[in-house]
């Protein structure tokens, strides 16, 4: 059943709680990137992907590929709050013998679909997965997350020629635009410029929309998987450690360190801010 706005803002924060606890231990991780595809996750498993947690392998399911494989936490967090595997679980996050290592592995997680870390091949995958799946017959989508950084990599464009040149309408892609990547700016770095004008110049059907916002998410993805024959491409505006109060507004947080107190601080943040979500919608009841 589709979850409604307020429920998709609790399960965003829901999985930026997660991905705090789950790296508490640590004491470090890819934080940033984790937070601002906090909501897209929320969505996608909130009612648009066709999934059946107990059965994670089903053949007629909907397929994610998170391209920017660092960012497992996050994947992990949204995986354990829809119970492909029990939340405690997220404690084990890069931890010896753990099913969550610090980048996705279908061998080893429950419900993560494709292996991934590698940049750039994230976009290969997803268009094999979602050609091959088209090929059997499988009304399935493949849902492809990509970060801005990536789209430096050549092999990004030329999934993008392919995916246009075959009609590959099963797939939505999204880039989560944060406007950061390791070491700076994207834009000091490798500008990408108008990415959806990009797209669309490479023939594939492509709009922006606020990837921090969960109805803006969610229209999108309907808005796109109404067009043609075209491949989709989402270009998400986020801010990258967006809902963590340590990463925030700072510029270099893509891999952080953080203390136990800071974590424990940031996670009652995300608490408080569920309980604001929780009372406004006792109000609309």
């Amino acid at each position: 059943m589709d979850k409604n706005e307020l429920e998709l803002q609790i399960d965003a924060a829901r999985i930026r709680i997660g991905v705090l606890k789950g790296l508490r231990k640590c004491g470090a991780g890819h934080i940033g990137g984790s937070m601002s595809m906090a909501e897209l996750l929320a969505v996608l498993y909130g009612g648009i992907m066709r999934v059946r947690p107990d059965q994670p392998d089903w053949e007629d399911r909907d397929w994610l590929v998170v391209s920017k494989g660092h960012c497992g936490p996050a994947v992990y967090s949204a995986l354990a709050l829809h119970g492909y595997f029990p939340e405690a679980e997220l404690e084990t996050i890069n931890q010896g013998g753990t099913r969550l290592p610090s980048h996705c592995d279908r061998n080893r997680t429950p419900g993560v679909d494709m292996t991934t870390g590698s940049l750039g091949q994230g976009m290969s995958t997803a268009l094999g997965v979602a050609f091959g799946n088209r090929y059997n017959g499988r009304a399935s989508h493949t849902y492809l997350i990509l970060g801005d950084g990536e789209m430096q990599e050549g092999q990004v464009w030329e999934g993008a020629l392919f995916a246009a040149q075959r009609k590959l309408s099963n797939v939505v892609a999204f880039v989560d635009n944060n406007k950061k990547q390791l070491d700076g700016y994207t834009n000091d770095i490798c500008s990408l410029g108008d990415i959806a004008q990009t797209f669309r110049n490479f023939g594939w059907f492509a709009l922006d929309c606020d990837g921090n916002d969960v109805a803006s998410v969610r229209n999108a993805i309907l808005t796109a998987k109404r067009n043609g024959e075209k491949p989709s491409m989402i270009v998400m505006h986020t801010e990258k450690g967006i809902g963590c109060t340590f990463t925030e507004g700072v510029l270099y947080n893509h891999h952080v360190k953080f203390t136990e107190a800071q974590c424990d601080a940031a996670i009652a943040s995300l608490e408080n801010h569920i309980a604001a979500i929780q009372e406004k919608e006792s109000a609309h009841v």
